[in-house]
């Protein structure tokens, strides 16, 4: 299974590099985690914020890998515990090839990007600036490669 987080935003502070790239050497080899930045949308006064949502969700959409599972964080989306992440994750690896995370930028997904989605999730009902999210997110994927492999990673 390959596995796409697509981040709206770029040029991210030294701590959210070194913490993704910690999380994501930590997978075996045989499982792909890629990162991919899309710009934000230039912030013009005169644009609305639907349509600078609409610029990210086109360049999101062509990175998008045909028949993936399309997931979009959003704040509004289902909350799962750590367990839970990890029933998904190896019902993804036997199901799924691949695997798109969506983040998006500093107002969230356009409505159309949403509703193309296949599941929308919610890392929690905090908001959390877009770095955080991104380490957050890994940390819970690599948690739930690890339960799904019966790894001693996770503790209750």
């Amino acid at each position: 299974m390959a596995v796409q987080i697509i981040a709206v935003g770029q040029k991210m502070p030294q701590w959210v590099e070194q913490g993704f790239a910690d999380y994501a050497k930590r997978f075996p080899r045989g499982q792909s985690i890629q990162l991919v930045e899309i710009p934000v949308a230039p912030r013009k006064s005169a644009q609305p914020v639907e349509r600078l949502q609409q610029q990210e969700a086109e360049r999101i959409l062509k990175q998008r890998q045909s028949g993936s599972l399309l997931i979009a964080l959003d704040e509004r989306g289902k909350q799962w515990s750590s367990r839970e992440w990890g029933e998904h994750y190896r019902d993804w690896q036997q199901n799924r090839p691949r695997v798109d995370l969506v983040l998006g930028g500093p107002d969230g997904l356009h409505p159309d990007l949403l509703s193309r989605a296949d599941l929308r999730l919610s890392l929690g009902r905090m908001t959390l600036p877009h770095g955080l999210a991104r380490v957050v997110l890994i940390e819970q994927l690599y948690r739930a490669w690890s339960l799904s492999q019966g790894h001693p990673y996770h503790r209750e």
